[in-house]
């Protein structure tokens, strides 16, 4: 007589801390589908969202979140479905990131995750201890094999699962949002299939926190290793499976129905901008945005990302023309927030320039020119923003690009002030791709208008930050095409000069761009947090001394 076993996974938007909120999700999903499911699983530490960093060294956060999933399983009765949370949890003095099967008012079993990920923006090694291999869980007739996230990277984990007969594999998951990372998850998921003969269910957070985005992105494996269901990506949703094991103990997936096609190339990534920016003005309370509109590519794409995430109400823009603003700068500033639909005012930076020449030439007798001026521009605009910003409760939007920001062509306490920027991971020719495509395509669940809403001409003039009279960024920068692929090589390949230059570029080209990513460390380490799509962000992914002498790989020279 064959056995049924229904299994829900539950693709939640959790906040960092706020165990009262998120049980409160694990609850709403509970009474939706206790009568028709054996057990809902939901995605790694859902009671107090990932990653808690350091609140897990509070041992008084660790008290909280025990007593929350203490109430929580009072209210999971034994006439319907098990769950299956995740949470930090204090056991013989020592903190784990536990998978806890709560039912019938108690929770059932326990399973601590056993490889801890010290790499890139995972920090485990520091915050928890590591679990011995786990043991399955017997569970209204199914052999459940529990592994959390990193877990499932490695084959010694569903090794003893499978020796120990489990019968399906559950893979709470709390992984970011990278480029082209979908199918590497898929990889070792196929794997541990592989190996063990055994379906896999994994279950993603989704969301932003701070600069990380989940994507969700969950999906149901069969014993065969291919992908039954799929769920959406950057968006909450629950759905429901329903299995059935036959003589050959061999559970069947008889109901899936969700087959969603995830997102890929631009539309991806400006997904993944969305709901970065989404997540971070609304989890940290921001009413709106606001932002200077210079009528370059950078501040227009920003603000276009800004309306589709937030609408239109909710972003103010500002355009702070000097003498050096170029009167298409003006105009494309003044089109491209009609287009969107947004406030857009007016502010000349003019007599702020004449009062700081004043003040410098009595403070130093020095007359202002160069750098100076130059950057005396950028920060009265930096400074005019942040006093909007404290007159309204609206954040400032930041709207530097990876490339600016690698070689420190932004200038500290003007263009990078700012509470969060969206494009911070974002390389020049990504910024371009991505207007085009926005300006081609609506995004699905984008509050601003569809249609063109870049104007073509802010895409197509040669970029300039407009300081001083004619200027490009190509008189300081490489072409960015070149910079990039430059940048790239340096940043996420940590290739050495000589590669680089064996790549077909001159030595003095890569010599200078070395040498201004370098320099240009202690201006990170003051710029505002943005949202990581890349293999190696700015940020956690990447830490380097500010005072650094190690030039090997420089040809000093050039």
């Amino acid at each position: 007589m064959s056995k049924h076993f229904t299994l829900t996974l539950a693709q939640l938007n959790p906040t960092v801390g706020d165990i009262a909120g998120n049980i409160k999700k694990i609850l709403d999903v509970y009474k939706k589908h206790k009568t028709t499911s054996d057990l809902i699983a939901f995605s790694e530490q859902i009671v107090t969202a990932y990653p808690t960093d350091d609140l897990v060294l509070k041992p008084f956060f660790i008290d909280r979140v025990m007593k929350g999933v203490e109430k929580l399983a009072k209210q999971i009765d034994g006439t319907g479905a098990g769950i299956l949370v995740s949470a930090p949890w204090r056991d013989q003095g020592k903190v784990f990131n536990a998978a806890l099967l709560i039912h019938d008012g108690k929770i059932v079993a326990k399973r601590f995750k056993h490889h801890l990920p010290n790499y890139g923006v995972f920090d485990e090694v520091r915050l928890f201890a590591a679990g011995d291999l786990p043991h399955p869980v017997e569970f209204k007739g199914a052999r459940l094999g529990i592994l959390t996230c990193e877990d499932m990277w490695f084959p010694d984990v569903t090794a003893q699962l499978r020796k120990e007969e489990a019968e399906i594999l559950i893979v709470p998951n709390g992984s970011p949002y990278e480029v082209d990372k979908a199918h590497v998850r898929t990889d070792h998921a196929k794997k541990r299939v592989e190996e063990t003969g055994l379906p896999l269910l994994y279950i993603n957070q989704v969301g932003g926190q701070d600069e990380l985005v989940f994507d969700g992105a969950s999906f149901v494996m069969d014993q065969k290793g291919k992908i039954i269901s799929q769920l959406p990506s950057h968006q909450e949703y629950v759905t429901t499976t329903i299995w059935e094991q036959g003589v050959d103990r061999i559970w069947v997936c008889k109901s899936c129905e969700t087959n969603a096609t995830l997102y890929t190339g631009s539309e991806a990534i400006y997904q993944t901008l969305m709901l970065g920016l989404r997540d971070y003005a609304d989890k940290n309370g921001f009413p709106g945005v606001l932002l200077g509109m210079s009528g370059g590519i950078d501040s227009a794409l920003s603000a276009a990302i800004a309306v589709d995430a937030l609408g239109a109400d909710r972003v103010k823009c500002f355009m702070m023309p000097s003498p050096y603003t170029s009167k298409e700068s003006v105009d494309d500033a003044a089109e491209c927030s009609k287009l969107l639909g947004i406030s857009h005012g007016s502010i000349s930076i003019e007599p702020s320039m004449k009062a700081f020449e004043t003040m410098l030439k009595q403070a130093a007798n020095q007359n202002v020119g160069g750098i100076t001026a130059e950057n005396i521009q950028a920060r009265t605009r930096g400074m005019l923003l942040m006093a909007m910003s404290n007159a309204t409760g609206y954040m400032v939007l930041s709207t530097g690009n990876k490339s600016e920001i690698s070689v420190g062509y932004a200038t500290l306490y003007g263009d990078m002030c700012g509470g969060f920027n969206v494009l911070k991971d974002v390389y020049k020719m990504t910024v371009f791709e991505l207007s085009k495509w926005r300006n081609q395509s609506h995004p699905q669940n984008a509050k601003g208008p569809a249609g063109r809403v870049i104007p073509e001409r802010i895409i197509t003039k040669p970029p300039s930050a407009e300081l001083r009279p004619g200027q490009k960024d190509e008189d300081s920068l490489p072409p960015y095409p070149v910079l990039d692929d430059i940048l790239h090589c340096m940043v996420e390949k940590e290739m050495n000069f000589d590669e680089i230059v064996a790549k077909g570029y001159p030595a003095e080209t890569v010599n200078k761009v070395w040498k201004l990513l370098d320099r240009a460390e202690y201006k990170r380490r003051q710029a505002c947090p943005g949202v990581k799509i890349s293999r190696k962000a700015f940020g956690r992914d990447r830490r380097y001394p500010i005072t650094n002498k190690f030039t090997d790989l420089i040809v000093e020279n050039g």
